[in-house]
């Protein structure tokens, strides 16, 4: 597993109205006891499960290596704190391609080595094995749905908003809807409004109208900067599926959507539900479940077709 790039702060003054609002409320820490965590073991961007485990009662002081290390034969380096090889599959080069271990908790790439990373209640930690060498760095998935909005992070819930173009009620509805049944409330805001580092964003519309945002224009720059294999054309109009070498694979256009996530310095996570036009963006909308996102990186939309991402032959 590689650290990413240290990360610049935003500002604060919306967080701290959400905060007012009490939408920031607080997740369970790790009781003596009280603990339960998944942990889903992948390979190949979550296309082949390696395994899954939903440990219950777990100590206060209970770290991902741990219970790793508890439910799989895990070979580490760097002095215990970080992961060679999960069930004899190790890290290394495959092809001239370079390929690791990387761990995701609550939906977001850890930022210390899994020795360090304490566990709490409701955590879903993700190990996945996969090349790096189109990105070291992709901060933030889809599959880990719920999360990171159930959960948050360093077991404290974040605030989450929502942010719609005009002329996608429906598919912001459905995602206000989508978002409310996995027990999230999200407060609304016009398109564009700032928030603080701590808040999570979900911006619903064509992608003609979202691309400019600071966090969603780094997906226009490639997954070496968003972490996001998929690009749009210049106009919206086209989707372009990518490979794990950063290579287009496939192209679509009317009706194509997409789910994903990133994250814009240190700020939380910003979700997008987008679309190359309306009827993308309902697509992607209504993909936002459990079921349909768990173990993509990201999720394309080809009318009802899903297509995970990056595209893994």
């Amino acid at each position: 597993m590689r650290r990413p790039r240290p990360r610049q702060l935003a500002a604060l003054a919306a967080l701290a109205l959400l905060l007012a609002a009490g939408l920031a409320g607080c997740g369970l820490g790790a009781g003596a006891g009280g603990t339960e965590a998944r942990m889903l073991v992948t390979r190949d961007f979550g296309t082949r499960t390696v395994g899954a485990r939903i440990a219950q009662d777990l100590p206060s002081s209970e770290t991902a290596m741990r219970l790793l290390e508890r439910n799989f034969r895990v070979e580490t380096r760097y002095g215990g704190g970080f992961v060679q090889a999960i069930d004899g599959l190790a890290g290394g080069h495959a092809g001239g391609r370079p390929i690791d271990w990387f761990i995701y908790v609550n939906g977001m790439e850890s930022e210390v080595g899994a020795a360090d990373v304490k566990l709490h209640t409701g955590d879903r930690i993700w190990w996945d094995r996969h090349d790096w060498g189109a990105t070291p760095h992709i901060p933030a998935v889809v599959g880990s749905f719920p999360e990171p909005f159930a959960h948050g992070a360093d077991g404290k819930r974040y605030p989450v908003v929502l942010e719609c173009a005009d002329d996608v009620a429906d598919a912001c509805k459905t995602t206000s809807d989508r978002l409310g049944a996995a027990g999230v409330i999200a407060g609304r805001q016009t398109l564009g409004t700032g928030v603080g580092e701590r808040t999570v964003r979900v911006l619903v519309g064509r992608w003609a109208e979202l691309h400019a945002d600071l966090a969603l224009e780094q997906i226009d720059h490639g997954p070496a900067v968003s972490g996001v294999y998929a690009r749009f054309s210049p106009d919206g109009t086209a989707l372009r599926l990518l490979d794990p070498r950063a290579d287009t694979v496939r192209t679509l256009g009317a009706g194509a959507g997409l789910v994903a996530a990133t994250r814009f310095e240190q700020q939380a996570p910003t979700w997008v539900i987008t679309g190359t036009d309306v009827a993308g963006v309902a697509s992607a909308a209504r993909a936002l479940d459990e079921q349909t996102l768990q173990r993509r990186f990201a999720l394309a939309l080809d009318g009802a077709q899903a297509i995970g991402l990056p595209v893994v032959k």
